[in-house]
């Protein structure tokens, strides 16, 4: 009887074979070549994406080790398969490093530049893209919370607020740049701007999502307007609130970066790719964006595992 899809040795013997092939076609891309290089990478490649589908095939809910480690085990056999790729392909086709360098060339200058991009760090992320994401994003929860209240506010500003959200970034961050100056205080502006309309949508949005059953029956009860907004309402608005915090997480920040172009101290993220692009230096260019990249997929990250905590009750997060 032959084993069925999900079985661990239909996952992890081709896994760690493909793996094995993997680092075997590296060496050989970084050494002498040929056929061999490319008879390994097929091979590596064929493997691995053998034990992808395989694990993709198992159940979510399946009260096995496989289905618990497949939300990290997956995406990390995924992305190791594409950066195999891109290595190989880069070294052994001797594509032009100003083109595209390869992954191990980008790593070994993110280690050699952990100085420098650990102050860019700082400027663009902890100064400039976490404050702008708060302001902004409480600014919107609050100014919903009043349109809710008020519907002439609501009728007003929803408008406004789509056409201020139309607005392409590249012509009002230089703008923002000369009102508030070079340093972080102007970044985090544009920070705001691009955060504080999406965060005002969901939440109204998720403030009107309550059931009319649940509200008549508030009112039933004689529940005041505050009344129902914390007992009800708010709470069935979370799933909008923590999507408008999702996306504004992405969307600080390219603001943030983007503001950087038009304008900065001779530190940030942006400074240093506008930079080193005229300097042709693009594995630092990489560097700096695979620092952004990890940045903002742990910001949200966090987010996601703070919404599973607070919407535990929601469909989409209920355990069977």
């Amino acid at each position: 009887m032959s084993a069925p899809s999900g079985t661990p040795s239909r996952i992890l013997l081709p896994g760690l074979v493909g793996m094995g092939a993997a680092f075997l076609a590296v060496l050989l891309a970084h050494g002498t070549g040929g056929i061999l290089l490319w008879l390994a990478a097929l091979m590596a490649w064929l493997l691995l994406w053998l034990a992808n589908h395989h694990w993709s095939a198992v159940p979510e809910r399946a009260p096995t080790a496989l289905a618990r480690a497949g939300g990290i085990g997956i995406p990390f056999l995924f992305g190791f398969t594409l950066l195999f790729l891109w290595e190989v392909i880069c070294v052994g086709l001797k594509v032009p490093t100003v083109l595209l360098p390869p992954p191990s060339m980008i790593g070994a200058r993110l280690m050699a530049s952990l100085p420098t991009l650990g102050a860019d760090f700082v400027q663009t992320v902890i100064r400039a893209v976490i404050p702008g994401w708060i302001m902004g994003s409480l600014a919107g929860f609050l100014i919903a919370l009043l349109c809710d209240r008020f519907g002439f506010l609501r009728r007003g500003l929803m408008p406004i607020g789509n056409f201020i959200s139309a607005l392409p970034i590249i012509g009002i961050a230089p703008i923002l740049v000369m009102w508030f100056g070079f340093d972080w205080q102007s970044k985090a502006a544009v920070v705001v701007v691009m955060t504080f309309f999406p965060m005002l949508v969901n939440t109204v949005a998720g403030l009107a999502s309550a059931g009319h059953l649940e509200r008549d029956l508030m009112r039933s009860y004689g529940a005041s307007w505050s009344r129902t907004l914390l007992a009800l309402r708010l709470p069935a608005a979370m799933p909008f609130i923590f999507n408008a915090l999702k996306i504004n997480a992405t969307l600080a920040m390219i603001g943030a970066i983007v503001a950087e172009f038009f304008g900065t101290p001779i530190v940030g993220m942006g400074f240093r790719i506008s930079t080193e692009v005229g300097r042709m230096a693009v594995d630092m260019v990489w560097a700096t964006i695979a620092i952004a990249a990890i940045a903002g997929s742990s910001f949200y990250a966090l987010l996601v595992l703070a919404e599973r905590r607070v919407t535990f009750w929601h469909p989409s997060n209920r355990q069977k």
